[in-house]
């Protein structure tokens, strides 16, 4: 399932997997000037295809491999021959093996799906991305994943984020997620000038620095409070249970790949500690 909303010149691409007629589990990707900005879920991969039917697409760059950001690159290069595909270096050899260079649990083959293999071209930090009419600068922004990046139009102000900016206050994590580096790099963010935030999982917000400092705030906050528990001896469990409440259902779809504990020991482990 797709659904397709226009902001001016950028076309916000919502994808999901389809049942009963719903969509479950949307990610979003983003077409601008011929730059297509990740590519949904595997699921709703065929759909995007159709919809960029007859429009310009100069290359796709992808914020990083999770699959409900590559779902559609396969599709795209078997579609359009020399189709360039951009991102970290880190994630190339991700989107030659989508299922095998990366873990790829259950819930992530039901909830978004098994993409194709693709080819990709890396780009790094500080690069720009040109389409006809716009510059995208290319800003390394690890902690979702360690090939993470966004990208930064300046004249205009926009920003688009991939996962680094999550809406919501967060309660667990992934595993493989480093929560001071993703702090750093919402710190990396806020400081250029920006008229729009583009995120790859939340609403789009104008001016979006308060979001930003709200979000940085609460994971600072968060981490002092559960560092502090466990100077005075807590437990990993009691400090999960004291600073965020009850299991969540995700947590149980994950089988435990997605969890409180994960994030509270993400703020506990010295190798994340920057």
């Amino acid at each position: 399932m797709l659904k397709l909303s226009q902001y001016g010149d950028v076309i916000r691409i919502d994808s999901a997997r389809t049942l009963a007629g719903r969509g479950y589990y949307w990610s979003t990707a983003y077409w601008v000037d011929g730059l297509l900005i990740d590519t949904g879920c595997a699921h709703s991969a065929k759909e995007l295809v159709d919809a960029l039917d007859g429009k310009k697409l100069q290359s796709i760059a992808n914020t990083h491999t999770h699959e409900d950001h590559i779902g559609a690159n396969g599709e795209l290069q078997e579609k359009r021959k020399g189709l360039e595909i951009l991102a970290h270096s880190m994630a190339l050899p991700v989107l030659e093996n989508p299922s095998g260079a990366q873990p790829f649990q259950l819930y992530r083959r039901v909830m978004w799906g098994r993409p194709k293999p693709s080819k990709g071209k890396s780009v790094k930090d500080g690069e720009v991305i040109k389409t006809v009419q716009y510059s995208f600068k290319v800003i390394y922004t690890p902690g979702h994943s360690p090939d993470h990046i966004c990208l930064y139009e300046q004249e205009q102000g926009w920003l688009f984020t991939g996962d680094l900016f999550v809406g919501g206050k967060d309660r667990a994590l992934r595993k493989g997620y480093n929560i001071w580096q993703i702090i750093v790099s919402l710190k990396k963010v806020i400081g250029l000038p920006l008229s729009v935030m583009y995120p790859g999982s939340a609403q789009v917000r104008d001016n979006p620095k308060e979001a930003l400092e709200n979000k940085i705030q609460y994971l600072e906050e968060t981490g002092e409070r559960v560092i502090e528990m466990r100077k005075k001896g807590m437990s990993v469990k009691a400090i999960v249970r004291e600073v965020f409440g009850g299991q969540m259902l995700i947590e149980f779809m994950t089988l435990g790949h997605f969890t409180r504990s994960n994030l509270v020991r993400s703020y506990l482990s010295p190798k994340n500690l920057l």
